[in-house]
């Protein structure tokens, strides 16, 4: 097995462009973390303004930060 060194390891990543990646998908993980909870907590009269259900909405909340649409990590 390879090792690398740790200078060589973020050189590795970058050239990857794993490195970017992962930045997106922190730069996006808090903000939804937040929408997330925030949609937990709606009313349900809000909710139903919005056109989804309370069950929808805690399935929604539940889902783990790193879980999003293909497209937002373009």
């Amino acid at each position: 097995m390879k090792y690398l060194h740790l200078a060589n390891w973020s050189r590795h990543l970058a050239s990857r462009g794993h490195l970017l990646r992962i930045l997106r998908v922190l730069r996006l993980a808090l903000p939804l973390h937040r929408q997330r909870k925030l949609l937990a907590k709606l009313d349900d009269r809000t909710l139903q303004d919005i056109g989804i259900s309370r069950s929808e909405a805690l399935a929604e909340a539940k889902r783990p930060v790193w879980d999003v649409p293909p497209t937002w990590l373009r």
